[in-house]
């Protein structure tokens, strides 16, 4: 007896769940609704993109202002990719561009001008973008 209860039991179920597709079919909802959704990746990092490429700007050695920020305000040093954050050919263009501008006494050498010690910051100096080889 128990049996034939299991199989009228399960019977009813079948019956029940075509009942239910064939009234999705009529009503307009296919069985695919509940398929996994196709999108981006909600953890994925956001992809850094120099600063100069991002405002379309080419570095110039007229514009010492600009060029003053990638250098370092005590020693004259040109700061690297790995703390400035910029592309290999911006970063290039920006040490050919920081060379022209000293040689031709737009920039000093050592020391960044006084005027452009409380100029907004592109980058932090002391927290690198990247880790770097020391």
């Amino acid at each position: 007896m128990a049996l034939l209860g299991i199989i009228r039991s399960r019977a009813l179920s079948l019956i029940t769940s075509r009942a239910a597709i064939s009234s999705r079919m009529s009503s307009g909802i296919s069985i695919n609704d509940d398929a996994p959704v196709a999108m981006e990746n909600p953890y994925e990092k956001e992809k850094r993109t120099c600063i100069l490429c991002k405002m379309n700007i080419t570095p110039d050695f007229k514009n010492y202002r600009l060029l003053s920020q990638f250098q370092s305000p005590y020693t004259g040093r040109i700061y690297g990719r790995h703390i400035t954050g910029l592309c290999k050919t911006k970063q290039e263009q920006v040490q050919a561009e920081i060379v022209k501008a000293q040689n031709c006494g737009y920039m000093p050498y050592y020391y960044k001008d006084k005027a452009f010690l409380k100029d907004p910051k592109l980058f932090d100096p002391q927290n690198p973008i990247r880790s770097h080889r020391f």
